[in-house]
């Protein structure tokens, strides 16, 4: 098999994984920290009503929901590739990335949460 169509297919593949991994935090993270009361988090509107109402720690599952899935894909690529190149692993942060700064866009959020989007490492932390 082609190596470009063999390593497009690994990435492919390992953001489909890490991006399930955030999904389920993110499904599980009203369980462990609730929302505040009264908020409506299935729609976009309702999350942008109740953001203004959100403390810091409704922000860490969503940060370690990008963070550990990002993690997840990228290492993904790196242990199952035998290419062991950087440029792989960066093309999987750069989609999250695309991906976290649209979020920034879409919903208002507090400036240092904001900014953690942004300043992102290689690996999401």
């Amino acid at each position: 098999m082609n190596p470009i169509l063999k390593n497009t297919l690994k990435v492919i593949a390992a953001i489909f994984i890490g991006g399930a991994v955030n999904m389920i935090i993110i499904m599980i993270s009203g369980k462990i920290i609730p929302p505040p009361d009264s908020a409506d988090l299935k729609t976009m509107e309702g999350l942008n009503v109740a953001m203004h109402f959100m403390q810091p720690k409704h922000f860490l599952m969503p940060f370690l929901a990008h963070a550990l899935g990002t993690f997840l894909a990228a290492f993904l690529i790196v242990k199952v590739g035998k290419q062991k190149s950087s440029k792989i692993y960066h093309w999987c942060w750069y989609l999250v990335l695309i991906g976290g700064v649209m979020n920034v866009y879409m919903l208002p959020s507090p400036f240092w949460f904001s900014w953690s989007i942004y300043s992102n490492g290689p690996f999401g932390l």
